[in-house]
């Protein structure tokens, strides 16, 4: 039997099919202004028996798709747990939310914090600190990573804290120090939800901006603890709710 899961996020829409328990094929597609149509160009041609929708456009395509949902706290619980069995502990850095999540022995979600009230410390602010002094992302991290000190950035809300970026080069202000001190910030206000829901364990990072080299390497400087960073830690919740399909027992057929 072949089982699909998409996870439909703020920034991109993302797609797993599973047979046997085995990932057969992933893709990714931006989420773009038509979530809904991003979702079955993804899934156009792709052979599956069941599909299970999660993320933030989940009953949106429920609603076309007639397809069955779940929580994205339960799919990274169950994408996480099945990629990294010994995991207990997940941090989540989406495009436009973090989520913290803490899973007991039999992997399930015992508590989580989420911040998804504004974009900061997440992808998207990520992208505007980046273009505000203008480096591509994959320059951004190597930039900050090059840094000996950091430049104090002290408003988190997205619009402010540009405007504190551009003003702190107009004063000359290092673009590689600024770029580090955007970093630290973002970790900071991460690992705050953390400390709450999980104090102590291994962190398995997942979330597009688990490809940053320095977001992962100051979160384990900050807790302290080891960060496990998956082959592609933006499919995770996708390959979730593909485990989740793979048990029920109907599903919609080709498409």
């Amino acid at each position: 039997m072949r089982a699909a899961g998409i996870d439909i996020g703020s920034r991109t829409v993302k797609l797993a099919v599973i047979e046997d328990g085995t990932t057969v094929l992933a893709r990714k597609a931006l989420t773009s202004h038509d979530p809904l149509d991003a979702a079955r160009t993804l899934i156009s041609g792709v052979m599956y028996d069941v599909i299970v929708a999660t993320g933030y456009g989940r009953h949106l395509v429920k609603g076309h798709l007639g397809c069955p949902v779940i929580s994205e706290i339960k799919a990274f619980a169950l994408g996480a747990k099945a990629i990294h069995p010994p995991c207990k502990v997940i941090l989540d850095i989406g495009g436009q939310d973090t989520k913290a999540i803490s899973l007991n022995d039999a992997g399930e979600m015992s508590k989580f914090e989420m911040n998804d009230k504004c974009a900061a410390g997440t992808g998207r602010f990520l992208e505007i600190m980046a273009n505000a002094l203008s480096y591509t992302l994959e320059e951004f991290s190597r930039a900050a990573l090059s840094a000996e000190r950091a430049e104090k950035i002290n408003s988190m809300c997205t619009v402010f804290a540009e405007s504190e970026v551009i003003s702190l080069t107009a004063q000359g202000a290092m673009r590689h120090e600024v770029a580090l001190g955007i970093h630290k910030a973002i970790v900071s206000r991460s690992t705050a939800l953390l400390k709450r829901i999980a104090p102590s364990g291994e962190v398995f990072l997942a979330g597009g901006v688990a490809f940053n080299e320095c977001v992962r390497a100051l979160i384990a400087e900050e807790l302290n603890r080891s960060v496990v960073v998956p082959t592609d830690p933006q499919i995770v919740g996708a390959y979730g709710a593909a485990l989740h399909a793979a048990t029920l027992e109907e599903g919609k057929g080709v498409k």
